[in-house]
């Protein structure tokens, strides 16, 4: 689904599950946004993250966004994954 460009900071464009049935710091998982962008991941619950607006999108400059979304464990060596998220704007301002 499309996020207008005049959406307001702060608002949720996604919601992810992050789980790990390791216990101890296998089982702790770290998640990020990459490559830096104006989406960024709030933890709501427990294995739950929102993919929110962090900063104003400009349809002009930007009409979509490629975004991953990184996790990883805190074992020894630490195991990784990856999701890709496409986050397209939709123009709100052209006459």
């Amino acid at each position: 689904v499309p996020v207008a460009e005049d959406a307001s900071v702060g608002t949720v464009v996604a919601v992810l599950s992050v789980s790990d049935r390791d216990s101890g710091a296998n089982g702790r998982v770290r998640c990020w946004v990459w490559p830096a962008s104006p989406f960024g991941l709030e933890a709501t619950f427990s294995g739950s993250y929102s993919l929110v607006l962090r900063e104003a999108l400009d349809r002009e400059r930007v009409s979509e966004y490629e975004v991953e979304v990184r996790a990883e464990d805190g074992g020894a060596p630490a195991l990784r994954a990856s999701r890709g998220l496409r986050v397209p704007v939709s123009d709100v301002n052209d006459n």
